[in-house]
């Protein structure tokens, strides 16, 4: 029973970070959210990345895909893909771990 109690100390508690971006975000401004992703990494949790699509962008959902897979390849480096890219609503989601 003890060591079980002393395991469950040392465990590192991992959380879910959450990065939320728009649609059409600027190439400056997704270089800061993708340097805070590596921060998130570097510490050990896992990020849910999020792009939430405006009005008519819902219309242009392969623009979200796109730019969802250019992130991922920013990323490669640094993270694992735990879950694949999909459609909740009117959000785009993907979870990443740090490799």
């Amino acid at each position: 029973m003890k060591e079980q109690q002393k395991n469950r100390k040392k465990a590192k508690i991992s959380e879910l970070k959450q990065m939320r971006l728009g649609l059409k975000i600027g190439a400056n401004d997704l270089e800061i959210k993708l340097r805070k992703i590596r921060k998130f990494l570097a510490d050990g949790n896992k990020v849910k990345i999020m792009i939430f699509f405006r009005g008519r962008e819902m219309a242009h959902k392969e623009l979200g895909f796109d730019l969802m897979n250019q992130i991922i390849a920013k990323l490669e480096d640094d993270a694992v893909v735990e879950q694949k890219p999909q459609m909740a609503g009117r959000n785009l989601s993907i979870t990443v771990r740090s490799k």
